[in-house]
C-alpha cells in the first residue's frame, strides 16, 4: 500500500515517529518519508542513524500553517503524531498545549486539504475519552476536528481518521524509563500515585503496526481503538523494581485512577471487530458509509448498549513477567 508513496509524519523524531519510519523503510518501497519536527539536533541524529536516501527532514512547527503547506506539497499520506503530551506540564502551561494540540491539528487539516493528501491519520490517546485534564481535552478537540473534517471537505477526496490507544511501553518521558532510572540510581523507594491505578499498555511496534493496518482499513471519519491489555501500576513497579518498596504519593494534577478508551456514552457508536474497535462519527453529512465492513473486508458488530472499554474492567491483563518480556 505504501509502495511508491510519499509519507509525511509530524513529530517524526519522537518515540513513535522513529519506530514508524524504521518500519516503513524496512518493510515497504515507499518513495519518500518526510520527518517534520521542531528539534534540529534530533533530526540530525536521526539522519545519521537511519542514513537512508528516501528520507527528508523539515524543521517546522505544526503551529506554522505556511511551513506545513510547503512541507506537504506532493505528499500522499500524512501521519499526525506531533503533540504536547505530558499531563502535569499541560496543566501548568494550558495555552501552549492548546496552540500545539488544537490549533496545530487545525493547521495540519487545512494543509492536507490544500495539498490534496490522500489519507490522514491522527494519533490520539485514551485520555481523550471523558477527559479530566487539559491534555486529554485538547486531544478530544483534535479528534473531533479530524473526524468532522470528513463532512466539511467539499469536493476533496482526502480521508481523515483517528487512532486512539493507551500508554506506550518505554516511550520517551513515560513511567517505564522513569522507574528504570530510579532503579539504576538505587532509589530507596518507587513512587506510586495510587495503589488502585490501572492503565492500558501497548508496545511501540504494536502501535506502529496498528496505524499501518488502520491506513488499509479506513473509510474516513472513524476512530480506531485496538484491543490491548491493562496493568496495575503496582504490578509495573514490581516488574521493574521487585526489591524496592513503593511509596504512595497521591494522584498528580490531571491524573485519573483508570483510563477509558470507549465511554458508555459512545457505546451506541462503537463496533467490535476481532482485535479492535471502531467508534463511528456522531454526524455524517456525506454519502453513508458502512463502517461495519472495513476496506480489508473485516466484519464488525455493535457492542452492548452499556459497553465501556476501561482499563480496570478489561479482560486482558499484563502480569509483571509479561511486562518484562515486552521490555
Amino acid at each position: 500500500m505504501l509502495d511508491n508513496q510519499t509519507i509525511l509524519i509530524t513529530g517524526g523524531t519522537g518515540s513513535f515517529g522513529k519506530r514508524f519510519v524504521r518500519k516503513v523503510l524496512d518493510t515497504t518501497n515507499a518513495k519518500k518519508i518526510i520527518v517534520y519536527s521542531r528539534d534540529e539536533l534530533k533530526q540530525s541524529e536521526m539522519a545519521m542513524e537511519f542514513n537512508d536516501p528516501r528520507m527528508r527532514f523539515f524543521i517546522g512547527d505544526v503551529r506554522d500553517l505556511e511551513r506545513l503547506n510547503y512541507a506537504l506539497e506532493g505528499v500522499d499520506i500524512c501521519i499526525h503524531a506531533a503533540a504536547l503530551k505530558h499531563v502535569p506540564i499541560a496543566e501548568y502551561n494550558p495555552l501552549e498545549c492548546i496552540k500545539t494540540n488544537i490549533m496545530g491539528a487545525s493547521n495540519v487539516i487545512n494543509a492536507c486539504l490544500k495539498n490534496e493528501i490522500s489519507q490522514v491519520i491522527a494519533l490520539s490517546t485514551d485520555k481523550a475519552a471523558n477527559p479530566i485534564n487539559l491534555y486529554g481535552a485538547t486531544k478530544l478537540c483534535s479528534d473531533k476536528l479530524f473526524v468532522s473534517t470528513n463532512n466539511f471537505k467539499g469536493s476533496s477526496q482526502t480521508q481523515f481518521s483517528v487512532v486512539r490507544y493507551g500508554n506506550v511501553v518505554g516511550s520517551r518521558g513515560s513511567v517505564v524509563p522513569f522507574f528504570k532510572k530510579l532503579v539504576q540510581n538505587k532509589a530507596s523507594e518507587i513512587p506510586i500515585t495510587d495503589i488502585r491505578m490501572t492503565r492500558f499498555w501497548i508496545t511501540l511496534d504494536e502501535g506502529v503496526s496498528f496505524v499501518l493496518k488502520s491506513l488499509k482499513r479506513m473509510h474516513g471519519g472513524e476512530i480506531f481503538v485496538p484491543k490491548i491489555p491493562s496493568m496495575k501500576m503496582t504490578d509495573l513497579a514490581k516488574a521493574l523494581a521487585p526489591n524496592t518498596p513503593t511509596k504512595i504519593i497521591g494522584i498528580r494534577p490531571g491524573e485519573k485512577l483508570h483510563e477509558v478508551m470507549i465511554p458508555k456514552d459512545e457505546s451506541h457508536l462503537a463496533l467490535e471487530f476481532e482485535d479492535f474497535f471502531i467508534i463511528q462519527p456522531t454526524i455524517s453529512f456525506q454519502t453513508p458509509k458502512d463502517y461495519t465492513l472495513t476496506r480489508l473486508h473485516e466484519k464488525g458488530q455493535k457492542v452492548a448498549p452499556d459497553f465501556e472499554y476501561s482499563s480496570h474492567t478489561n479482560n486482558q491483563w499484563l502480569e509483571p513477567d509479561d511486562l518484562l518480556k515486552l521490555l
